[in-house]
Formats: structure tokens, C-alpha cells, sequence
């Protein structure tokens, strides 16, 4: 298996090299859009639409304007669910996956680019255009995700993911601090307030597609595509390919039992992720400027964090350090909970978040690709990704409810406790190295 992949002695192959590229492509969706943008302009667009009493009506539905993004989170994954599997299955039946990835990842881009365009109060428009960018964001991980095992092997899967991770929040580091400049001084520039967030959200998606260039460049497909057959054919190759995968799975256990804990833990990262900059701006009355500030030392801290948990792993293993990364996720939602009031907490809070987000993530990514069947690797990763950056469902679910319910988005944010605890219970029971071995009995 590792003689077809790909190595060299003094480090990185170009190709591996290029394909930690996406991971700056992509971060600054999720970063800038996703994580500080988004979460506080679309209450304001939904509130302009709202009634007196806060709601919006979708369908005869009542939804309180706070609530409607966490929400809308948890739609556009239930989306993803349907779509993300069928994008592996014929991302591996058609060996096309740089054409898989490029075409996700150019109509999300697309999407976010347009984000320029909301104001008011269209935040339906502003609905459509985040459904079909994080679904684009999701399709385009899957099979970027999917390439890692086929491009370094085994003994460099925790470091090539880990240096993607880090160069992602590089990335992050960087646009933040642009559109924390862009915000400062958007009354200098003779600009609004307003107006500066749309050219900052605009700006991500012009980000995502100038970077997905040099990794199409760079990394290569395997094996020898198939002639492409109709759009019925595909499709019912597809879910044939999907079926297969979910049968087959029933052959390893521990990869199972794996996928159930990332799904959990990773559910409440990604939703921590999406709704703290809600908790700092609706809860502590926090600046757009002091979110931004909040999100930027997190990303530089995570720079520094994947490298030092890929260090730890070295040592007690990825399982471990990821275990090691849940409990510390823990402790600090209940610090949010009992000592965060002032920006100062907020940003020593956000500080230790980019300590363990890009270790427990990038860590994890590489342990699930020790235990994918070899030719399978964007359909495993299909079911992966529905728990990956920004594609969590039942936590944004969990923290919408808590705050309909409540009406305290702090109330809402310690309800997450239980998918970490949950997930860290469920991946102290997966054995990765037995079930690395059963991978590799079943491939020969």
C-alpha cells in the first residue's frame, strides 16, 4: 500500500505540498464568513424582516431572528447528508476527483462572492447563498479530505494534515486582519459600516477560488477514469456506490466506532465555532471589531496549537491527544459559562478554543484516514465531512432550541457539554490501531 504512495526523504513531495494548499483555499469561508461574519449580520437582516415581537414566519413557522441562523446550520447539513455521499461515490467511481473538487469548490466561491449583494432585509436571499455555499464548502472537503491517504503515507498522514491545518489558519490570520482593518476604518474610507461587511464577505469567496487554483495544479487523480456515463446511469451508480459503503462498513468496527465520536465531539467544536461570535455580540454586547480581534488571536493561536499537538500525538498517540484536546474543550464551555462577561474573558476564551480546534480536528482527520478501505475514500469521507468544519447538524439544532427555549445564548452554549462528553465516552472505546490492521487485512 505505501509503495504506490508518494514520499520523500528530506520532507514534503510537491504534491503533498500542494495538497495542503485547500486548506488555506477554504478556511477563510469558515473563518471570516462563517464564524465572525455571518453569525452577527444575519440576525440584523432577519430582525429588519421581523415582526414586533422578533419573529420572522417561514411557512407558517415562527422563528425567533436570533435562532434562524443556528438553524439554517443545521438545514443546510441536512442537506449535505443527501448530497455529500453521492459527491464521494462519484468522486471514487470516476477517478475525477480534481474535477469533483474544482467544481465545489468554484460554486461555493461563487456563492460567498455574492454575499457582497445582501442588505436590508434579505436574509432569504442570504439563506440560498449560505445553503448553497457550506453545502459547496462540505462537497469540496469531502473529496479534498479523500486525497490524504492516496498522496503521503501513513507516517506523515498526522504532519501533512496538521501543516494544512496550520497553513489554514495562516490564512485565517491573515484575511481577519484585513477585514478588521476594513471595519476600523470604514468611516476613513468613506465607507458604512454595513457596506464593509458586504465587501468582506464578498472578498472570501474571490479568497477560495484564487487559492484552489495552485492545489488543482499540483495534485494529480489516481487510476484510470471511466467513460462518463449518463446523468441516470451516474446517479444510480452512485447510490449503488453508497449502499456498498454503508454495508460495508458493517466489516470495521473500529472505524465505526471512530466516525460515531467525531460526529459527536466535533459536532460541538464546529457549533462553538459557528455561534461564539453570536455569544460574544448578542450576549456581552461585544463589537464587530473586538469579534474580529477575538477570532484573529484564535486563529494565530491555532497556528501553534495543530504543530503542538501533532508534537503530543508524537508522544501518547493522535487517539490520546485528541482525548486530551475534548477534555480541555470542556473546561472551557463551563468557563464560558461561569467567568466570561467582559471582552478580555471573551478573548482569553477564544485564545484557548484556537489552541485545541486545529489539533483535535487535524488529528482526528488523520486518524480516520489510517482506517479507510483504500479505493473507498471519498464515499468514507463523505460520511466524515458531515461532521467537518462547519457542517455540523445537531449542535446548532441543540443551541437554536436552548435559545428559543431560554432565551440565553450562554444557557445555550454550556448545552454542549454533553456531545463532547458523549463523543469523548464513544472514542475511548475505539481500538485505532486494530482497526488500521483490519483495513490492511481486507485491502490484501
Amino acid at each position: 500500500m505505501t509503495s504506490e504512495i508518494p514520499s520523500h526523504p528530506k520532507g514534503y513531495t510537491r504534491e503533498q505540498r500542494g495538497w495542503c494548499l485547500y486548506d488555506p483555499a477554504n478556511s477563510v469561508f469558515l473563518t471570516s464568513g462563517i464564524a465572525v461574519l455571518l453569525p452577527n449580520y444575519f440576525p440584523e437582516l432577519t430582525k429588519a424582516a421581523a415582526d414586533p415581537a422578533g419573529f420572522v414566519h417561514i411557512l407558517g413557522i415562527p422563528i425567533f431572528f436570533g435562532s434562524f441562523f443556528p438553524y439554517l446550520v443545521s438545514f443546510s447539513v441536512a442537506m449535505q447528508v443527501l448530497v455529500l455521499p453521492v459527491v464521494g461515490a462519484i468522486a471514487d467511481y470516476g477517478r475525477r476527483k480534481r474535477l469533483c473538487l474544482g467544481m465545489a469548490a468554484f460554486i461555493g466561491a461563487t456563492a460567498a462572492a455574492c454575499m457582497f449583494f445582501l442588505q436590508g432585509s434579505s436574509y432569504l436571499l442570504a439563506a440560498a447563498l449560505f445553503i448553497i455555499g457550506n453545502v459547496s464548502y462540505g462537497a469540496s472537503n469531502v473529496v479534498y479530505n479523500s486525497f490524504l491517504p492516496e498522496v503521503a503515507p501513513p507516517e506523515k498522514r498526522d504532519g501533512l494534515s496538521s501543516r494544512g491545518w496550520a497553513l489554514g489558519y495562516v490564512a485565517g490570520c491573515a484575511m481577519l486582519a484585513a477585514h478588521l482593518a476594513l471595519l476600523t476604518y470604514a468611516p476613513a474610507l468613506g465607507i458604512s459600516g454595513t457596506l464593509a461587511v458586504r465587501i468582506a464577505l464578498g472578498s472570501t469567496g474571490l479568497w477560495w477560488a484564487l487559492w484552489t487554483v495552485p492545489f488543482l495544479l499540483r495534485v494529480r487523480d489516481r487510476g484510470t477514469p471511466p467513460s462518463m456515463p449518463s446523468v441516470v446511469s451516474m446517479a444510480q451508480i452512485a447510490f449503488g456506490q453508497l449502499k456498498h459503503t454503508i454495508v460495508n462498513m458493517r466489516r470495521y468496527p473500529n472505524t465505526m466506532k471512530f466516525l460515531m465520536a467525531y460526529l459527536l465531539y466535533n459536532d460541538a467544536i464546529q457549533t462553538v465555532l459557528v455561534v461564539s461570535a453570536a455569544f460574544g455580540g448578542q450576549e456581552l454586547g461585544l463589537s464587530r471589531s473586538q469579534l474580529v480581534i477575538t477570532v484573529l488571536i484564535s486563529q494565530f493561536v491555532g497556528i501553534f496549537g495543530a504543530l503542538a499537538f501533532n508534537r503530543l500525538a508524537q508522544a501518547i498517540s493522535a487517539k490520546r491527544a485528541v482525548c486530551v484536546a475534548i477534555v480541555i474543550w470542556t473546561l472551557l464551555l463551563l468557563y464560558a459559562y461561569f467567568f466570561v462577561h467582559t471582552a478580555t474573558e471573551f478573548y482569553i476564551m477564544g485564545g484557548f478554543a484556537g489552541l485545541v480546534m486545529g489539533g483535535s480536528q487535524a488529528l482526528s482527520r488523520s486518524t480516520f484516514a489510517r482506517l479507510v478501505p483504500k479505493g473507498e475514500e471519498a464515499e468514507y469521507f463523505s460520511i466524515y465531512e458531515v461532521g467537518d468544519k462547519g457542517t455540523s447538524w445537531l449542535g446548532p439544532l441543540a443551541f437554536g432550541l436552548a435559545l428559543q427555549l431560554t432565551g440565553s445564548y450562554r444557557i445555550a452554549l454550556v448545552s454542549l457539554i454533553v456531545f463532547f462528553l458523549a463523543g469523548l465516552a464513544m472514542l475511548t472505546r475505539a481500538n485505532v490501531d486494530q482497526g488500521e490492521q483490519d483495513v490492511l487485512r481486507n485491502a490484501a
